[in-house]
């Protein structure tokens, strides 16, 4: 039964219904981000119409009161020539014309003051008309607006008409400034989006909302760079107030939505960490309790084995007792010296062994040895000794069970016929220990998960071998065992690497 195979299938399961739901939330969250922006932008785009028509409101306002503007001041011309021709009265004047013209003229505020300095007025406060100085203040006020209509009334002698607007005129504008006011507040003062308002030389914010960032405004270069930024977000929106120039608004996107974008990420990175952190945490209870396994099993199998072990010694002695071939009582007594070396091995592994320093020269000769007896005549070892004495701590019954499992395995992988490599070689900082057989190979993609318990390729076999040997090397030895090359139909190497210390 292949147990790492079963786990390989759940592990990929697993992976492609997560990877479906990570796909499957992006998907939802990339629509919803999607039709957000595309209300925003519409809303946006609405309320640009909106402004766009109030604008073009105030545009048409603006040309109305100018041509009011206009007519005011032909209404003023009139009465000046009204005045000239009451002045220059002959027969052939229409006085009653003339006294129409001036006697209509009931909106427009009027000052006449002739060479003499005599002040003559028409639609100012009836009241106050009679007060000398408010005649002057109002006379000043009309010459700083506008220019005086000229009445030429007798060869050098002139009188001069001053006018200012009428109170409706005046009205009307007081309403129209409440107006471009009421359009700024309307063009900044949105609840979803940053605005900034500028004039027509992009150089000059008019207003912006409270939402935005004065920092990024606060200097022309960084007013620049902001600028150019939420053009490219967003196309700004002309705006034609109708005073001689074009004004543009700049906008941006939402908190909300800007927040939204990076949800998916914020959320998958929490998700992600959290399941790392699970991972963990249960890679680790798993490893500790598969460490309670193995001392559990290993204690067990050692205590299994010491009673049959003892009556077997004491049977091997009475056999040679009774004058049994020497030879043969000899061989029974190898295979319980084996039996005792594997029951060491199990009450070993269980706990942590002492190691000793070892002549590792010596250990691989004697393991390859027995090995050499016990295994196929059609299997060629050759071992490759340094002539030097190589040395290194080691518990030597389970190092030699890691050799043993090793060269067995290459063996299985010859199936039983081909050649096994085992060279030893010495280095600065420890020893070196390549095992190479001539088998059929591992392919790379399995060269870490060869050592996963349940891994074998094997019809019969639990698959703990390899898994055993790395345990042995690297938590009992400190060392390290892995798979140096491989290649399909050619054969496998194995390294093990120890210190010396």
């Amino acid at each position: 039964m292949n147990i790492y195979a079963k786990k390989q299938r759940w592990k990929m399961a697993l992976a492609a219904a997560a990877l479906l739901i990570v796909l499957a939330s992006f998907w939802y969250t990339n629509n919803l981000v999607e039709r957000i922006s595309r209300d925003e932008k519409l809303k946006a785009e609405v309320w640009a119409q909106a402004v766009q028509k109030r604008a073009k409101l105030i545009k048409v306002t603006n040309r109305i009161f100018n041509e009011i503007k206009s007519e005011e001041r032909k209404k003023a011309e009139l009465v000046a020539e009204a005045f000239k021709q009451l002045n220059q009265y002959d027969n052939s004047s229409d006085i009653n014309f003339v006294l129409k013209v001036l006697q209509e003229n009931t909106t427009v505020p009027v000052i006449l003051v002739n060479d003499n300095g005599e002040i003559t007025s028409r639609n100012l406060d009836s009241l106050k008309s009679q007060d000398t100085v408010y005649l002057r203040q109002e006379l000043n006020l009309m010459k700083a607006k506008y220019e005086p209509v000229v009445i030429n009334y007798y060869r050098k002698f002139n009188s001069y008409l001053y006018y200012n607007d009428s109170k409706v005129f005046t009205d009307l504008q007081l309403i129209f400034e409440d107006l471009i006011k009421s359009f700024k507040e309307v063009s900044v003062n949105t609840a979803e989006v940053q605005v900034i308002f500028t004039d027509a030389s992009k150089r000059h914010v008019i207003e912006h909302s409270d939402k935005f960032d004065t920092a990024k405004i606060n200097t022309p270069e960084k007013l620049r760079a902001t600028l150019l930024e939420l053009a490219q977000a967003n196309q700004p929106i002309p705006i034609d107030l109708g005073q001689g120039e074009t004004n543009y608004i700049f906008y941006a996107e939402s908190d909300l939505l800007t927040k939204l974008k990076f949800y998916p990420y914020v959320q998958f990175g929490v998700i992600g960490l959290f399941l790392l952190i699970a991972y963990i945490l249960f890679s680790t209870a798993r490893k500790a309790e598969q460490d309670q396994v193995w001392v559990g099993m290993s204690k067990e199998t050692a205590h299994q084995l010491g009673t049959p072990l003892s009556s077997l010694m004491a049977w091997n002695e009475h056999l040679l007792s009774q004058g049994v071939d020497e030879a043969i009582v000899n061989e029974m007594q190898q295979d319980v010296k084996r039996l005792n070396t594997i029951t060491d091995r199990f009450s070993k592994i269980g706990s942590q062994p002492t190691l000793v320093l070892e002549n590792v020269n010596e250990v691989l000769f004697e393991a390859i040895d027995y090995l050499k007896k016990r295994t196929s005549k059609n299997v060629a070892y050759t071992l490759n000794l340094p002539e030097e004495r190589i040395q290194a701590h080691l518990s030597k019954p389970l190092f030699e069970w890691v050799i043993e499992n090793l060269c067995k395995n290459a063996v299985d992988a010859m199936e039983g016929k081909g050649t096994l490599n085992i060279t030893l070689t010495g280095i600065p900082e420890g020893l070196i220990i390549d095992i190479t057989d001539s088998g059929k190979g591992i392919h790379k993609s399995k060269f870490t998960t060869v050592f996963e318990p349940g891994f074998t390729t094997k019809n019969r076999g639990w698959g703990l071998g390899l898994s055993l040997c790395k345990r042995i090397i690297e938590i009992y030895h400190k060392g390290k065992i892995y798979v140096l090359n491989s290649e399909p139909n050619k054969g496998t190497t194995f390294r093990i690497k120890l210190d010396r210390n």
